[in-house]
């Protein structure tokens, strides 16, 4: 049977607590993903004593177990992690390696056969989207999916025919409540701050709103460049890069509604709610720059305009935010490497005394998500070092006020294993978020220029006229 007649599986009842998994396989434990960022989660998982299954790895690569535990080290070391051996030596125990080509049946026959007694797996796909739809299917038919989790990473899809085409091929498979879609924003401790902070504070949660706030700045700064990976960023661009998954989580948490309940339903119930209030996206208010030299690199076409910097203005046609325009943007080559998400509130009136002379910048509020997380809020008051008033800051940084968190993919895989699916996109909000940006993918406007070490091109300055200006990041301590 062909990987396109496999029949779908029998998902087992959702109403109940899902299981943990017995086993975790991960599809290209060889490839850069696991190099950069998969290993150093696990190892850290296990010292936190947050592992308690085997680890399966597949791959084409012809290694053995010993050059993948080679690899894991190697890999962890270059992260900046101090290594604990033992830590490294309990971790390494639960390795296992498989080589076999995602095409042929008998590697996922060899892999029924070496995790038989398996009632939960989670198959953690880090392979091309190009072969999801391969894998899944070789899963199904080697009878692997019943009681599985399947656990893909971005991109899903490049557009919205495209993201539904994909899950159209994985539904042939598998059910929608068994499809962990990673977005590490989803992992990071900034983003459940944000729900946090605004329902959970009384004081905060009525400002939150079009009746106090003038605009919604989210930025994503990066300041270095595509390096080599030419290649790969060239079809892609910031847009599909970034925007459409990682900022568009940022404005689902800053901008839903309060969720009537903490299910997982329930929570991506209110995000998707949001984003079907976001009006399609309008070219006339998107700007593209890209980088002086990106033309140079290896791997990207020499009359490219692609992208490297996108600038845009989002509306939210409902009762909390209609009017309140949600600015984003992002960018590589820019002065510094910071994800925030900035409340920039309305000016107060005049008032006639002194102290009003001067216009005070607005009150603000900050949230700082990449790469250190803490909220800044911003006010003005009278000063004694200068005389008179202005802006006084409130700053917190959350590692000196409970320790580090976890990293967003120790956070991710550790839902992914025990069945925590809060963290994950789902299909509707997938559609939706394309559905939003697909104007801008079908009239794109004009590239400019923008030096290496600038705030982009000029003519974003353009797109806040009349809503603040673009505020830099608040960088902390």
């Amino acid at each position: 049977m062909s990987a396109t007649e496999a029949p779908k599986a029998t998902r087992a009842a959702t109403d109940v607590d899902p299981l943990p998994a017995d086993v975790l396989v991960i599809f290209g434990i060889t490839g850069d993903l696991a190099r950069v960022m998969t290993f150093r989660s696990l190892y850290r998982l296990e010292g936190r004593g947050l592992i308690d299954c085997p680890i399966v790895g597949v791959a084409f690569d012809d290694w053995t177990l010993e050059h993948l535990i080679e690899r894991a080290r190697e890999s962890i070391v270059a992260t900046g992690e101090q290594l604990d051996e033992e830590v490294f030596t309990r971790f390494t125990k639960r390795l296992s390696y498989y080589h076999g080509d995602f095409t042929d049946s008998g590697t996922y026959g060899q892999l029924a056969e070496a995790i038989r007694d398996a009632k939960c797996p989670v198959f953690y796909l880090e392979v091309p989207p190009s072969l999801f739809g391969t894998v899944v299917g070789g899963l199904a038919n080697a009878g692997l999916t019943a009681n599985a989790r399947i656990v893909v990473e971005k991109p899903f899809g490049h557009d919205t025919a495209s993201a539904r085409a994909l899950a159209e091929e994985l539904h042939q498979y598998i059910d929608e409540s068994q499809l962990l879609r990673i977005d590490h924003y989803l992992g990071k401790m900034g983003l459940e701050e944000i729900l946090y902070l605004r329902f959970a504070n009384t004081m905060l949660e009525p400002f939150w709103s079009r009746n106090y706030v003038e605009c919604v700045q989210i930025t994503m700064a990066e300041d270095f460049g595509v390096e080599d990976r030419g290649h790969f960023y060239d079809p892609v661009g910031a847009l599909r890069d970034v925007v459409v998954n990682h900022l568009m989580q940022v404005v689902g948490m800053a901008a839903m509604e309060p969720p009537s309940g903490g299910d997982t339903k329930t929570l991506q119930d209110a995000k998707v709610a949001l984003y079907r209030a976001i009006r399609p996206a309008d070219p006339a208010h998107y700007v593209r720059g890209q980088y002086d030299g990106y033309l140079d690199i290896d791997g990207v076409a020499p009359d490219s305009t692609t992208e490297t910097y996108a600038a845009l203005r989002l509306e939210i046609d409902n009762w909390r935010w209609s009017g309140v325009p949600f600015f984003i943007r992002t960018g590589k080559r820019l002065p510094v490497t910071q994800t925030e998400v900035r409340l920039v509130f309305k000016h107060p009136p005049r008032l006639g005394f002194a102290a009003f002379e001067r216009r005070p910048e607005p009150n603000q509020l900050v949230v700082k998500l990449d790469p250190s997380t803490g909220i800044r809020v911003i006010l003005d008051a009278h000063r004694a070092d200068i005389g008179t008033a202005a802006p006084i800051l409130f700053d917190v940084e959350f590692a000196t006020m409970g320790g580090e968190g976890a990293t967003p993919y120790e956070v991710l895989l550790h839902a992914a294993l025990v069945g925590e699916t809060t963290r994950f996109t789902r299909q509707d909000g997938v559609e939706q978020t394309w559905r939003i940006m697909q104007p801008l993918l079908d009239a794109p406007p004009p590239v400019h220029v923008y030096e290496p070490g600038s705030w982009g091109p000029a003519e974003a300055d353009e797109l806040v006229a009349g809503h603040s200006h673009w505020h830099e990041p608040w960088l902390g301590s």
